[in-house]
């Protein structure tokens, strides 16, 4: 700004604020999706957790101290101790590696698996009704129930576990997708696609896949949330993880014979297993609003 004499005069403090106030990406998330926000921090948080386990005060999760089983929390063990002697602050900490590990590997290798033979079931119509009715048999069996009997089959470790939920969720991707291709391969554009002589591939691969993205995104919130459940419970029955990985279930498997008087030892893996999953649920439902052109309040 200058004055009529040509000196050069300082702008008022009020616009230099508001010139330089930010107007972030990030500002606008937090406001429209609180809950969102909120449920990625506390996922961030736990997985930090996972990752920077040996660095937060823990011990061996593996090391045994009969002389001191059984001991309610206190400020030489936090969380106190199990059956065995073992700090618990250790072992939950640990546990979360295999419960994120568990579910963001069933998300994706579900995800993947449903991806490919959505596409192949929507798109190629002469093998619709033999994927779909291999789905349809997948998904009359609980997938609880699916994969202990997979597991069954096997030894436990968490490979095997992450593998046999994994199968036991891809049905229920293959059918969302698949509903999804069945709108797309309509489209004008698909049509032009093939009469400009784009091969039935690329056409998959250029102009459906990047369109069942979105609800593929949100459908794989919900599955690495029912993943962990489902491993938490595998672990609990004796079905999961082998007792010697300490993961939420196996400590709640263990506590379960102190249970009333002794609450601690399932209290604490059971709310931590249960603010991972709402977080991640949260996450979900924000991402589903997000993506969702249907309840967006603004193009």
């Amino acid at each position: 700004m200058e004055t009529p004499e040509g000196f050069a005069v300082a702008p008022p403090l009020g616009d230099l604020l508001l010139a330089s106030k930010p107007r972030h990406g990030f500002i606008r998330l937090v406001q429209r999706q609180p809950t969102m926000v909120l449920g990625a921090f506390v996922l961030l948080l736990l997985l930090l957790i996972a990752v920077l386990a040996p660095y937060l005060g823990t011990v061996d999760p593996l090391a045994l101290n009969p002389i001191a089983r059984a001991q309610p929390p206190s400020a030489e063990h936090w969380f106190g101790t199990d059956l065995i002697g073992r700090d618990l602050w250790s072992r939950v900490l640990y546990g979360a590696r295999i419960s994120l590990l568990v579910g963001f590997s069933v998300a994706i290798l579900a995800s993947a698996g449903g991806l490919v033979l959505g596409l192949v079931s929507g798109f190629i119509r002469a093998l619709d009704g033999i994927i779909m009715r291999m789905t349809d048999g997948l998904m009359s069996i609980p997938p609880i129930l699916l994969a202990i009997t997979l597991m069954s089959l096997t030894r436990a470790s968490v490979g095997n576990v992450i593998l046999a939920i994994s199968i036991a969720e891809v049905a229920r991707v293959s059918r969302l997708v698949r509903g999804v291709v069945l709108t797309l391969r309509e489209q004008a554009y698909v049509d032009a696609a093939t009469a400009a002589g784009t091969r039935r591939p690329m056409i998959m691969l250029r102009h459906i896949t990047p369109n069942t993205l979105a609800p593929l995104m949100v459908q794989a919130t919900y599955i690495c949330a029912s993943a962990m459940i489902v491993e938490a419970i595998l672990s609990f029955i004796g079905a999961g993880t082998p007792p010697t990985i300490p993961s939420w279930g196996n400590i709640m498997a263990e506590g379960r014979a102190l249970w009333q008087i002794k609450p601690f030892i399932v209290f604490i893996p059971a709310a931590f297993l249960s603010v991972t999953i709402l977080a991640v649920n949260l996450v979900g439902d924000g991402l589903r609003d997000m993506l969702d052109p249907r309840m967006a309040k603004t193009i």
